[in-house]
């Protein structure tokens, strides 16, 4: 049998700190320009996503960075960081990349990194995957996320018809995360304020008892992984939505980074699969 051939690792781009904003008390803005010598095929969806590399702390690599050199020549504790965002919105033109951040202080890596960013500091990332935008086939559609889907919520408002029928539900800390969004005269936005909950209960309870309207959906739904794996069930089960029309995953889990949370998905997202065997096609 011949051999397999090894799968390159992408070849990371360079990008640098045009500007940062607090657009909310814990939601920090970034604008990246991107290098004009990177590909970047930017546009076909709303959920676009790029996974950003953190050096450890106190460690430097030269430039360009060679990721697969770092993997094959260094210790794993040695290699940059992952943390995966949803890009909010890029300009073509100007090639500047937008993305959010929910900040809690000093927790995690990508949040401190983007509260502290300065105007020429440089950030490599891989990507941009994507795999949703809202199909304008659709009768109406359902958008439902936390605060760490809210960007792509926010560009698929930004995409949708004008004459489009949406219902929107956001769940966020409280009024004060609360951001302005794109809505057309059909489209329902309802913004839950968690406060000291379960995140994501608010949506559950928000979706479970909504009186759907007529026609075939197209939803998206994605958050913390507890409440996108209840939802999954109902809307699969419940309500009978064919996969074809469903853009539902975890983005996070509590308790895991993001390292501990990606080891863990495929098996997790293989587990809802096997309990949601033989669930309806839509109707």
């Amino acid at each position: 049998m011949a051999d397999r051939p090894q799968r390159r690792t992408p070849t990371p781009k360079r990008a640098t700190v045009v500007r940062g904003e607090r657009i909310t008390p814990h939601m920090v803005r970034v604008v990246l320009a991107v290098d004009p010598a990177a590909a970047l095929d930017i546009g076909e969806y709303t959920d676009h996503y790029v996974k950003l590399l953190f050096p450890a702390e106190g460690e430097t690599f030269p430039e360009p960075l060679d990721i697969e050199a770092i993997r094959r020549d260094l210790p794993r504790e040695r290699w940059p960081r992952t943390r995966t965002y949803t890009v909010r919105s890029y300009d073509a033109a100007t090639r500047e990349m937008t993305v959010d951040f929910v900040v809690h202080g000093d927790e995690g890596v990508a949040g401190p990194w983007a509260a502290a960013a300065k105007p020429g500091e440089v950030l490599y990332f891989m990507g941009p995957g994507g795999a949703y935008a809202p199909d304008p086939a659709a009768d109406w559609h359902l958008l439902v996320g936390d605060e760490s889907a809210l960007p792509a919520v926010a560009a698929a408002l930004d995409r949708l018809p004008a004459d489009a029928t949406a219902r929107v539900f956001v769940e966020v800390a409280g009024p004060e995360e609360q951001q302005e969004v794109q809505a057309g005269p059909g489209v329902e936005v309802v913004w839950l304020h968690r406060g000291s909950g379960q995140v994501g209960a608010a949506l559950v309870d928000a979706v479970t008892g909504l009186d759907f309207p007529a026609g075939r959906v197209h939803a998206f739904v994605h958050g913390e992984a507890t409440f996108v794996r209840e939802l999954r069930r109902h809307l699969r089960l419940d309500r009978g939505i064919g996969r074809e029309d469903l853009s539902i995953s975890g983005y996070w889990r509590r308790g895991k980074d993001e390292d501990g949370w990606q080891s863990s998905k495929r098996e997790w997202n293989a587990e809802i699969e096997r309990e949601q065997e033989g669930a309806p096609a839509a109707s």
